[in-house]
């Protein structure tokens, strides 16, 4: 990296899509959501730019927003140099201050703002080296990015390469044709439409009533036939012993994996859950709304999942995702990110590729979520082929957004907002 790059500047925006107008989004948990983000583009002195963001559902999103703003004191004046050059240090200062820890240290509002910022340093990072996010990790000793928990819970640091193996792309599932939401009319005719797009993995939102679901999953089953794969989602709606009963009901229709069935905390409810519906062959999946290392550390120390799915923002970005990575396969347990909502699947195909290419090289088991929502936003959008993750050709790490989505969705003043405010009153 020649010369110095100072960052002088940090701007964060609240940009917000109405999606909860037609129900896209929609969860036993999350019944109206609008997918936001909190996004931030920083300058330095040389010219470069770096964009990153985190996503959001809505309310709140000024929240973030004022986290973010409330971290830049700690990234402008600093060198990109003196940033990944001890990224572990770097990524301990946003989340370790002796004041701010209090309101949330590596979890909630400032976990989210950490990964904005973050995002938006990694993109840089990117951008100024002419490569993609995965490449600089897998050229440097991965404990200057991120705190190892010791040496038998993670790896030595030793990655592998195996590009040449991928060469069709990434393995994804489609979230995109069963939110909770939609009509059954809408969820045949969106599953017509992925299977003539080569979809073999579905994925239902589940939860709010058993008989609907039941209903649901029965139709969904029927049009995508006995040999594709059916997994489940609820949203953390149920407790423990509810997870299991409903699910029990479930079983006739052969889904691989309940997603994320009870709290995200209660990592004992998880091993209870995942034991109990072991013999059933159904699956645990969990991950989205944890917060930190040490959650998916004792989750998987409990044996309380069988698909890990990290999140490229609720985990604070690449440094704590890769930490994760890493211990997942030191555990054999397949790692299947969480994507979709809003630039979620631009960010998280880095994380599988690095996955399969540097540590795991392997696909057995292991998919990529995928939300055919908002992509058109974004300069360097994700390509799907084939129902599988194309890898990205551009350097960065694919956050940029086009300045005319921005500007039209800010909120409150972006013209989208400003006409929904006249013409229906505001949903957020």
């Amino acid at each position: 990296m020649a010369g110095a790059t100072t960052i002088v500047q940090l701007r964060v925006s609240d940009v917000r899509f109405p999606t909860s107008l037609e129900q896209h989004g929609s969860d036993a948990m999350h019944t109206e959501p609008d997918y936001s983000v909190a996004y931030v583009v920083i300058e330095t002195d040389g010219g470069h730019e770096g964009y990153g963001l985190t996503f959001t559902l809505g309310k709140g999103t000024e929240v973030v927003v004022c986290a973010v703003e409330a971290l830049s004191a700690f990234v402008v004046g600093r060198t990109l140099q003196e940033i990944v050059g001890d990224f572990r240090a770097f990524y301990r200062l946003l989340t370790s201050d002796g004041q701010m820890r209090w309101i949330g240290p590596e979890k909630g509002v400032i976990q989210l703002a950490t990964a904005a910022v973050l995002n938006a340093v990694w993109d840089l990072w990117a951008r100024v080296e002419g490569k993609e996010p995965r490449k600089l990790v897998s050229c440097i000793d991965f404990r200057y990015i991120t705190d190892a928990l010791t040496e038998e819970e993670a790896l030595g640091g030793c990655f592998s390469s195996h590009e040449e193996m991928l060469r069709d792309g990434y393995p994804a599932y489609t979230t995109s044709c069963a939110w909770i939401g939609y009509s059954d009319q809408q969820l045949k005719e969106l599953c017509t439409k992925a299977l003539s797009h080569d979809w073999t993995r579905f994925k239902v939102k589940v939860g709010a009533d058993l008989q609907d679901d039941v209903r649901r999953c029965r139709l969904v089953r029927q049009m995508i036939g006995p040999d594709n794969t059916l997994m489940i989602d609820a949203n953390q709606r149920w407790d423990v012993q509810e997870a299991i009963t409903w699910v029990s009901h479930l079983a006739e229709f052969k889904p691989l994996w309940i997603e994320e069935p009870t709290s995200p905390d209660d990592i004992l409810g998880h091993a209870v859950i995942s034991k109990a519906l072991a013999p059933l062959g159904i699956g645990v999946a969990t991950g989205e709304q944890c917060h930190n290392r040490v959650m998916f550390k004792q989750l998987l120390q409990a044996s309380a999942l069988q698909f890990v799915q990290i999140d490229s923002c609720r985990l604070g970005s690449v440094n704590e995702n890769l930490a994760v990575i890493l211990m997942a396969c030191k555990f054999h347990v397949p790692v299947c990110p969480h994507a979709g909502g809003v630039g979620l699947c631009e960010l998280v195909r880095h994380l599988i590729l690095f996955d399969y290419i540097s540590v795991s090289a392997s696909l057995q088991n292991r998919m990529c979520e995928y939300v055919d929502h908002l992509h058109e936003h974004f300069k360097s959008p994700v390509v799907i082929r084939n129902a599988c993750y194309v890898p990205p050709k551009d350097p960065g790490y694919s956050t940029e957004m086009r300045e005319e989505s921005v500007r039209r969705y800010q909120y409150p003043q972006g013209e989208v907002w400003q006409t929904l405010q006249a013409t229906r009153g505001h949903r957020t």
